[in-house]
């Protein structure tokens, strides 16, 4: 499974790409305000941090705006993915970006039937948004299970990116439901590696070696 850090600090981003672990980044209006920077420019401090990709969300709701909107996203950098909501406006201009070779993220997933029309029209990435789901009462994994035998009856190419990722145990999930992707908090890609047995397991092991005297240097 792919796991991407949905963020725009680039001071964090660049701790955690040194773990080698991290394959790409999401980023969305919200991050953008939040880090008080020109859009334009933390995107392209980002493409060089990590090699994967890197979504980049645009602010217009037509098709010809967003096709203006994508095009300048996607010259940032050739590891920018343009994230497109999921309208018809968008998955129209989702066919033009395919046809052009920009990448594409369909953000804003709720349901199988709007996976199924995002693939049709040639997205890259559907970004089902558990978390979201979950709010509501519903489980997020059921949506997860529904897109990818969709996906897999008709053999879309289109990768299922998990997003709203609340918790390690929703990257869990996802990763066994068969999510190719999964874009998460720093916080949360920090609870992956953490267990308890660990911890204890490794202040055991260090204790009895203290008590040998030796040393492997």
């Amino acid at each position: 499974m792919q796991l991407f850090l949905d963020t725009t600090d680039t001071a964090v981003l660049a701790e955690l790409a040194d773990t080698g672990l991290v394959d790409g980044v999401t980023t969305n209006p919200t991050l953008i305000a939040k880090s008080g920077r020109p859009m334009l420019e933390v995107i392209k401090e980002i493409c060089d941090l990590v090699d994967g990709p890197v979504s980049a969300e645009v602010a217009a709701t037509d098709t010809a705006t967003i096709l203006k909107e994508g095009e300048k996203l996607a010259a940032i950098a050739t590891n920018v993915v343009v994230k497109v909501p999921l309208t018809f406006e968008g998955l129209k201009a989702v066919q033009t970006f395919a046809a052009n070779g920009i990448m594409t993220n369909v953000t804003l997933c709720f349901s199988a039937t709007q996976a199924m029309l995002a693939a049709k029209a040639g997205a890259t990435f559907i970004s089902p948004f558990i978390g979201r789901l979950d709010d509501h009462g519903a489980d997020g994994m059921d949506l997860i299970q529904e897109i990818r035998t969709i996906y897999d009856n008709y053999e879309f190419d289109t990768e299922i990116l998990a997003a709203s990722i609340r918790t390690s145990a929703h990257v869990k999930e996802a990763a066994l439901f068969g999510a190719d992707c999964a874009t998460l908090p720093p916080s949360v890609f920090r609870e992956l590696i953490k267990h308890p047995l660990t911890d204890r397991g490794l202040d055991a092991f260090l204790a009895d070696w203290a008590k040998t005297g030796q040393s492997i240097l």
